[in-house]
């Protein structure tokens, strides 16, 4: 057993090579030894540099787990990833955040259709898609920028039929209400917003007062929680999820369609927005005011529920969908 063992594990010799005549003739002389020690360390020599040259190949690579503030820092005001130290990156996050926070810088335009002023020296100016000089520049700039903000696909907010209420103030856009027409609309049951909003509240009370302690015996030990570039509560309310929104199935008429609202984090609780539904309501269809019970909002992020709440001044207001477009 033990010899085969050892046959099994003996180092197997080479074939002699069939081009260089008797195999007898390879192990003669020391001119042969030689050359086949040579023959034999050249593929070892070439595999070693090649493994080097492989090494010096190499790169060291990061793995981004969710890390908080891993290469990239992130805003906690405009949301937006750069690289601290970086000239390029600080500069165009710089532009950003004045862009997102203070508003779109603007200069007017030479024929600028201002539709309502205030004694402050703000106005509103309309864009549609008559004036599309109007229509393929600023407006543009700024609907990206509610697209953003809101949650719209890129490119999905206007269409041809829409129009655009600018809120300026100084030489910034702050305020931007996007408008279309509607035919009917949904009334919303009070109720359905209420239950749900209670729901949320006593589910953030349960959350808080769970308790992260162990005790064993006298010892206890309790975990503390850190938590890193914690939203403000101000920006919690606006981001909360509105909860489920139920509308009675019967279709009410309704002429206006506010798509979206927007202000600038700067200027809000400011009833800039108020102002522009109020603008919009006088000026929409030509020649009339319409009532509140004539205009509906798409459905709405928490904050533009409580929006819609305070300018209707009931909790029963209209949301549309396309449908009723």
């Amino acid at each position: 057993m033990q010899p085969k063992i050892s046959a099994f594990f003996k180092r197997q010799e080479t074939d002699p090579d069939p081009n260089s005549g008797d195999g007898k003739g390879l192990g003669q002389g020391s001119g042969g030894g030689a050359a086949e020690a040579e023959a034999k360390r050249k593929p070892k020599d070439r595999g070693r540099g090649e493994l080097v040259s492989r090494k010096r190949s190499y790169a060291q690579f990061h793995l981004e787990l969710g890390q908080p503030d891993f290469v990239l820092h992130t805003c906690s005001v405009c949301g937006m990833m750069y690289a601290r130290g970086n000239d390029d990156d600080e500069k165009v996050h710089k532009a950003y955040h004045k862009t997102y926070f203070e508003g779109v810088p603007f200069k007017g335009w030479r024929n600028e259709a201002v539709i309502a002023r205030s004694e402050s020296g703000d106005r509103v100016t309309l864009a549609t898609d008559e004036n599309s000089f109007m229509w393929n520049t600023k407006v543009k700039e700024v609907i990206a920028v509610v697209e953003k903000e809101l949650g719209f696909a890129e490119g999905k907010l206007l269409h041809k039929l829409c129009k655009v209420y600018l809120y300026i103030s100084g030489q910034r856009i702050v305020g931007c209400l996007v408008t279309e027409p509607i035919k009917t609309a949904h009334r919303v049951i009070p109720s359905s917003t209420e239950e749900s909003h209670s729901d949320l509240l006593a589910n953030n009370t349960e959350s808080r007062k769970t308790d992260h302690t162990l005790e064993f015996g006298k010892i206890s030990f309790k975990r503390e929680i850190v938590r890193r570039n914690t939203p403000s509560a101000k920006n919690k309310e606006e981001h909360r999820d509105p909860g489920a929104i139920i509308c009675g199935k019967e279709a009410v008429p309704a002429l206006c369609g506010f798509r979206a609202i927007w202000v600038v984090p700067s200027r809000r609780r400011k009833r800039i927005g108020s102002k522009l539904m109020d603008v919009a309501r006088k000026t929409f269809c030509e020649g009339r005011t319409l009532g509140i019970s004539q205009l509906a909002f798409s459905p709405p992020t928490f904050s533009g529920k409580e929006l819609a709440c305070r300018y209707c001044k009931t909790s029963a207001f209209l949301v549309y969908k396309e449908g009723d477009v």
